[in-house]
């Protein structure tokens, strides 16, 4: 079925509207909790749609809306604040806040409404500021239904079309009791109709009222004001187009206020405005008086009074923002400081201090001269006698102004007796010259944002319990200052350009120290460990070096929980190495190996042990110590020989080496066979052929080196003896040096391999791979024993014999031998039967 034209337009004027629903929706600001929405100065029209129904607060302000209709905020029942000042807003419907029951806060504040919404605030029983001056109603009644407003506590009203305040305007206030009443009327009042103000039930009262055309309703005002619950008044022009020249007495009624605190906010004063105001406060209960940004200009024809202001007596006076300072001593005195406690001269572009001003501050406790071009000349003249002056001073503010000298202000001050605190933050102090003579009562001393050097520490005084030189570009330290400034408690020096955190750092009691913004990459553990009471710490905004120094600083600290780092770990990032620029300090873990000097060692002494319990077995499996004497015993016997006769080559055919166990065989029958053999073979025996009187290592090596065949006796008894174990050693070094094969084993009787000693290795060796003869016990295989063994040791060829050296107790050894060249006998390998042993 075709749908006719009308309902497609319908359903395309819908879907446009939402698309423009979403869009201005999307202007504002929403946060997460969608509790609060700001689409302030988005050039909106009306209010948006499409805003979450649970927000409590919304702002629309500096905006173009212009009229309030009755669904702009139905849905937004949970709203308590919603602002809409400053747009065009000439119509609030009846209605519009009628779902809004829970509003505590409404600001109308500068819009283009023509009458006062009564009937619209009607439902907000829970409304507690109405902001709704600077507004075009003519009007300042309000209508009963405030009466109704019982929570209502700041109420701001008026605007530029209010020339009347009639006497019955706020009658429905006066149960209301007010924190804040603030009124604004035209550039100048027409009339003020008495009993206004006597309706108000509030402590504080704002008048933004121009009395140049009716000077005689100020004093009505202040006579409505008799007996009220008052405790601050504020008048705003005052005077606006005009100075009050007239001899009549405005202020006459001041003295019934019951108000503590004045302040008068721009307008035009001259000296006789500013005498009348001066004369009544000091006749009234006022006790804190301020002038702020005032027009103070002086009469051409007035003259000086006979007496100055001698008995203002306030707790706090202002002068503030005020371009002309004649103002200080408007009647030619400063009489009119003599009773107050604390005084503020800020913004007054005074630059000289007449030396009559100190002796009149005699009551003075805090004085506040900040903000002005007071230069080293001109706050101090040597002409002055500034000795007993300011005897109650105790906190002197100078921040702001032009000093460079620091002993100036030393010298200034030194005789203040109660001077405890001083401020010179905020001036070009550079310069110092010595001594620096300083009140012993200063306890406070601000230097920040100023151009100093380390040399300035030369012109500190050491009483300080506070110090501050933040932003002072300072480069160094001097140590020497704060072992003497023993009773420092707390230091700021951020951003500065200090570049390193001396470790002997002594400061015995001080709580709080401030180091962030400053060019040091390292902190260590011992950093601070000279400051025992330091509590806090902000140290953040550094390049820093994240090394081992900085992160054990911070494990320990954290751990502790003694230090408190107070831009932690927002502040922190790392600088160096590298790769880690940019990273948080916070993030750098490095490994336990790197940092942890105590795991490193325990893992070195724990790897030292292990390789040496391994050597140690190993030594004891492989019977190292055994090897280690035996060649300490060869490398003697070398350096011996060395400084001895040289050894003869070859004396013997053959050196037995055998146990003492089987000695009975030996000569029984191998040293038998073989000496009668003809040939004989010249054999070497220990029992026999050693020499008496040397040593037995030397015996053995020098026989062993000196015969062309070793023969090794093997039984039980052989692997027993210690003796047999060096000649058997000595013969493989002699091997394994020689090259060739001059080894014969004969096995007496049979042995375990596996049974041997493991410092035998070298004999299981020997047996797994060389050819042996065994000693055969039955006597019919014994003949061919010894033809192998013939055939091994070869010919029995004669050498010559050196007559100094004997082989028998009974034949002289023949000397001078060389090696000759011994042929085994051929013999066939079949009429050998040989058990070998090949591995």
């Amino acid at each position: 079925m075709e749908m006719p034209p009308l309902v497609w337009w319908l359903v395309l004027l819908s879907v446009i509207v939402s698309l423009a629903e979403r869009a201005e929706a999307s202007l504002c600001y929403v946060t997460e909790d969608k509790l609060k929405a700001s689409c302030r100065g988005r050039s909106l029209l009306f209010v948006p749609y499409g805003l979450p129904v649970t927000l409590q607060l919304l702002d629309l302000s500096y905006n173009k809306i212009e009229q309030i209709n009755a669904t702009d905020f139905s849905t937004f029942t949970q709203l308590k604040g919603l602002d809409l000042s400053y747009n065009n807003i000439l119509f609030i419907a009846t209605d519009s806040f009628s779902s809004n029951v829970l509003l505590e806060q409404l600001n109308l504040f500068n819009n283009s409404l023509r009458e006062i919404p009564s009937q619209a605030l009607k439902p907000l029983k829970h409304l507690r500021e109405l902001f709704m001056s600077n507004n075009l109603y003519p009007r300042s009644t309000l209508d009963g239904v405030f009466s109704t407003l019982k929570k209502l506590e700041v109420l701001s009203m008026g605007g530029a079309a209010i020339q009347t305040v009639g006497s019955q305007d706020f009658l429905s206030l006066n149960e209301i009791r007010l924190k804040k009443f603030a009124l604004k009327r035209a550039p100048s009042l027409l009339e003020y109709q008495k009993g206004a103000f006597s309706k108000l039930n509030t402590t504080a009262l704002w008048c933004d009222i121009s009395l140049d055309k009716n000077t005689k309703a100020l004093p009505l005002m202040l006579q409505d004001l008799h007996g009220k619950p008052l405790r601050y008044l504020r008048f705003r022009n005052l005077f606006e187009f005009m100075y009050y020249t007239d001899t009549t007495d405005i202020f006459s009624g001041l003295a019934e206020v019951d108000v503590e605190e004045l302040v008068f906010f721009r307008g035009k004063f001259n000296e006789n405005l500013l005498r009348l105001a001066l004369l009544n406060v000091q006749k009234s209960h006022i006790q804190d008086l301020s002038f702020i940004a005032i027009d103070f200009a002086r009469s051409p024809e007035w003259k000086p009074p006979e007496a100055g202001i001698a008995n203002l007596t306030l707790r706090s006076l202002v002068l503030q923002d005020i371009s002309n300072p004649d103002i200080l001593r408007f009647d030619w005195t400063f009489t009119w400081f003599a009773g107050v406690t604390y005084l503020s001269i800020l913004n007054v572009n005074f630059n000289v201090v007449p030396c009559d001003a100190w002796g009149e501050m005699r009551n003075v406790v805090v004085l506040d001269v900040s903000g002005n071009r007071l230069q080293n000349g001109y706050i101090y003249n040597e002409a002055c006698l500034y000795r007993d002056i300011l005897p109650k001073l105790e906190d002197f503010n100078l921040t702001h102004n032009e000093l460079t000298s620091l002993k100036t202000v030393a010298t200034l001050t030194s005789s203040w007796a109660r001077l405890s605190k001083l401020d010179l933050s905020w001036n070009l102090v550079r310069d110092f010259e010595l001594p620096c003579t300083w009140t012993p009562s200063l306890v406070w001393l601000g230097l920040a944002y100023n151009a100093v050097t380390m040399e300035i520490f030369k012109c500190l005084p050491t009483t300080l319990h506070f110090l501050d030189m933040s932003h002072s570009q300072l480069e160094r330290l001097d140590m020497s200052y704060f072992e003497l400034a023993v009773d420092l408690q707390e230091l700021r020096l951020s951003g500065n350009k200090i570049k390193f955190i001396p470790s002997e750092w002594k400061c015995p009691n001080l709580r709080v120290l401030q180091v962030d913004g400053n060019s040091f990459g390292v902190i260590s553990k011992g950093s601070f460990g000279n400051m025992p009471h330091l509590e806090y710490l902000k140290a953040g905004n550094n390049p820093y070096h994240c090394v081992c120094d900085l992160y054990e600083f911070l494990q320990e600290t954290l751990k502790s929980g003694k230090l408190t780092l107070l831009d932690w770990p927002s502040g922190w990032t790392c600088y160096h190495p590298e790769p880690l620029l940019d990273t948080s300090v916070a993030a750098y873990a490095p490994r336990v190996t790197e940092c942890d000097v105590t795991v490193v060692v325990a893992i070195a002494v724990s790897i030292t042990a292990t390789v040496m319990i391994v050597c140690m077995v190993l030594c004891w499996k492989f019977d190292v110590p055994w090897y280690l004497r035996a060649t300490f015993r060869i490398v003697r016997s070398k350096y011996r020989a060395s400084h001895s006769q040289p050894s003869k080559p070859f004396t013997y055919h053959a050196f037995i080496s055998y146990s003492c166990s089987d000695a009975e065989w030996v000569r029984r029958e191998l040293l038998q066979r073989l000496e009668a053999s003809t040939p004989p073979y010249r054999v070497c025996i220990h029992e026999r052929d050693f020499t008496p009187g040397r040593w037995i290592i030397d015996n053995i090596i020098e026989n062993i080196e000196n015969s062309r065949k070793i023969i090794f006796v093997l039984s039980r008894h052989f692997v027993d003896s210690e003796w047999c174990n060096y000649e058997l050693y000595f013969a493989h070094q002699r091997a394994v040096g020689l090259s060739f094969e001059d080894v014969v084993l004969v096995v007496k009787e049979t042995i375990d391999l596996q049974a041997l000693p493991n410092k035998f290795c070298k004999l299981r060796k020997m047996l797994s791979t060389k050819t042996y003869l065994e000693w055969p016990s039955e006597p019919s295989r014994q003949p061919f024993f010894w033809l192998q063994l013939k055939s091994v040791l070869g010919k029995a060829e004669m050498v010559n014999v050196d007559p100094n050296n004997v082989v028998s107790d009974t034949e002289p050894v023949s000397g001078g031998m060389t090696d000759s060249t011994l042929e085994l006998d051929n013999l066939s390998e079949e009429s050998m039967t040989v058990n070998a042993q090949i591995s």
